[in-house]
Parts: C-alpha cells; sequence; structure tokens
C-alpha cells in the first residue's frame, strides 16, 4: 500500500484544528472592541471623577477633655477613680477631708444665733427710747408751765431775775433730752434697719445665713464629681493623703458624647471645599469602618501661624512651602468601635456636592 501524501491533511488533523479557527475570532472580536472599551470607561471614570475627591491622610480624631478640678482645697481622703474608667455624670471621683468644713457650718450656725441675740437686744433698746422719748416730752411740758408761771410772776414783779432764768434754762435742757431721745431712737431704729437690704431680715442675720451657705456648699464640693460622662485619664494623679490645691486639674475625664475629625488639607485643595460638604472617614486603627461625615468648619489660619514658633520667611533662604488648613469634620453616623481622641485617620471630602 502506498504512503499516504503527507500534504494532504488526514481526517483527524481536520477535525482538531477546525474549531480552533472559531475561537481565534471570537478572541480577536473580544481584544478589538472589549479592551477599547475598558480604556474608554476607564478614561470616562477619571473624566467624571477628576477633581470630585479632595482627601488627606494628616487626619486624627478629635474629643472633648474636662480637666477636673477641685473647688476647695483639702486632703484627699479618697479615690473611686481608676485609670480608664467610664464614668457617668455626678459619679464620685474623690473626695477631700469634709471635717473642716463642717465645723465651719458650726461656726456659722454660731454666728446666726449671736445676730438673733443682738437683734432681740437692739429691739429691746429700740422699745426703750420710745419710753425715754415720752419722758422727755413730759419734762418739756413741766419745765414749760414752770417757765409760762415765773415769766408771769417776773412780769408782776413777784420773783427773781434768777428763778425766772433757772425756768428758762430747765425748758431748754428738756428740749435738749428730748431730742437726745429722738437721735437714739433713730440710731436703735437703723441698727436693726429690717427690711432696708433683705426683706424681713436684719443685715447682720442675713449675712450669717450667707456665710453658713457657704459653709454648706464647700462642705458639699469636698466630693469632686464627674461633670460629663466619659473615660477617666490621668487618675493615677490622684493619692490618698495628697493636698489638694483649689483650680488645680486633678484628673481628665474624655467625654464620649461627641467626637470629630480635625483633618489638615493642603491649601491646594481648598478652592472648591465648603461647609457643609459630605466626607468620608476611615481609620488606621480599624481598617474596616468607614464613617460618614460633613465639613463642619474650615480653620482660620494656617497649622504654622498658630505654632509657638511661626515660620519666619522675611529672609534670603526662603522656600514656599505648601501650607496646611485644619479643616474639622463632623460625624454624622454613630461608630461601630469605640473612638479614641488622637487616633490616624484617612479623609476624603466629596467638594462637587
Amino acid at each position: 500500500m502506498a504512503d499516504a501524501d503527507p500534504k494532504i491533511p488526514t481526517d483527524t488533523a481536520i477535525a482538531v484544528d477546525a474549531p480552533d479557527k472559531p475561537r481565534r475570532r471570537w478572541l480577536r472580536t473580544i481584544l478589538m472592541f472589549g479592551v477599547p472599551l475598558i480604556v474608554i470607561a476607564v478614561a470616562g471614570y477619571f473624566y467624571a471623577t477628576s477633581g470630585r475627591y479632595v482627601s488627606t491622610d494628616n487626619a486624627y480624631v478629635g474629643q472633648d477633655k474636662v480637666s477636673v478640678a477641685s473647688d476647695v482645697a483639702g486632703r484627699i481622703v479618697s479615690v473611686d477613680a481608676r485609670e480608664n474608667q467610664h464614668v457617668k455624670a455626678g459619679d464620685l471621683l474623690f473626695r477631700i477631708d469634709p471635717q473642716p468644713y463642717r465645723i465651719a457650718v458650726e461656726q456659722a450656725d454660731a454666728q446666726i444665733a449671736g445676730a438673733q441675740v443682738n437683734v432681740q437686744t437692739l429691739q429691746a433698746s429700740y422699745v426703750g427710747t420710745g419710753a425715754d422719748i415720752q419722758a422727755a416730752k413730759d419734762r418739756i411740758a413741766a419745765a414749760q408751765e414752770d417757765y409760762t408761771r415765773q415769766d408771769s410772776l417776773m412780769q408782776r414783779g413777784f420773783t427773781t431775775r434768777a428763778r425766772f432764768e433757772q425756768a428758762q434754762h430747765a425748758l431748754e435742757q428738756a428740749r435738749a433730752s428730748y431730742q437726745s431721745a429722738v437721735a437714739d431712737a433713730n440710731e436703735a431704729r437703723a441698727k436693726l434697719a429690717s427690711g432696708a437690704a433683705v426683706p424681713g431680715q436684719n443685715p447682720q442675720v442675713a449675712s450669717a445665713r450667707v456665710a453658713r451657705e457657704k459653709a454648706l456648699l464647700d462642705l458639699s464640693r469636698t466630693a469632686v464629681r464627674a461633670p460629663v460622662a466619659g473615660q477617666v485619664s490621668q487618675a493615677d494623679r490622684l493619692q490618698i493623703g495628697q493636698m489638694m490645691v483649689t483650680g488645680l486639674p486633678a484628673v481628665t475625664i474624655v467625654a464620649d458624647a461627641r467626637s470629630w475629625v480635625d483633618a489638615n488639607f493642603k491649601e491646594t485643595d481648598l478652592a472648591h471645599m465648603r461647609v457643609g460638604q459630605p466626607a468620608e472617614v476611615t481609620f488606621d486603627a480599624y481598617p474596616g469602618v468607614k464613617l460618614r461625615g460633613h465639613v463642619a468648619s474650615i480653620g482660620a489660619g494656617t497649622g504654622s501661624e498658630f505654632s509657638v514658633l511661626p515660620a519666619q520667611n522675611a529672609n534670603g533662604n526662603w522656600v514656599k512651602v505648601t501650607q496646611r488648613v485644619p479643616v474639622r469634620i463632623a460625624i454624622d453616623e454613630k461608630s461601630p468601635r469605640q473612638l479614641i481622641a488622637g487616633l490616624s485617620a484617612d479623609v476624603r471630602v466629596d467638594v462637587r456636592k
């Protein structure tokens, strides 16, 4: 049998090569039209979103930090707050020795009692001045009667001038005694002064009662409580036996009622940024957390403007550096994870809305 011609394909070869040709045609068609479509789609996406977003990774979480200080001085006798403990508003943080302030309240009570006794004494004195005035009036009437009689006798020559002058002098003394009694009554009434400054109270009694209220207020302030709900920080500075000074910050509470992000954007990113534009915040500590927010405010100065040592650009070695402007981002939704003050964040702002 003669050998088959190698130039003529066998049936098997034809059966194998036949499906490759349609596959190659489909592949060429896909590459011919698909790749340009992908390029056009990517270009269209970048064209549509170009300049729409500005972002920065120079952003940090901010929270209110309340420094708690004592309103009264004294020695710490108990500490109820621990480091990183969560407290509610009104929870006891620490207590100052209340004994000196209890003594001050007792002293104020004694002052009130003394003032009330003094008022009773003044009232009795004032009542006594009324009797003195009446007696002075009686003496004036008697002296006036004697003076009138002596004057009549003097005109008829039945008395001496010395007796007449004595009656005249007695009348003048009676009138002077009356004026003195009236002055004493006015003085006693002025010392009582009920209702002059404080309605219905004597000034001494009112002053003593105010001192007692002040002592009670100081006593209540020996128990230092949390002004806001949050997490206690720097509580290790509180030690039993330590002397507290009025107004000296003793512990810090990081309030958990409000959190925000301070993002430092380049000055070149602010051209279209406005308050109210939506923002998206992610956190380095929580890769899966993404929170919605908005631009709450734009800073009034760059970071270098408010630095302790501002840059001195008026020199021959000046190099222009892109400045950063602080932008506050308000967070519009509750975070599933605890936001810690100072956490690093990434912020993206949609400047076209």
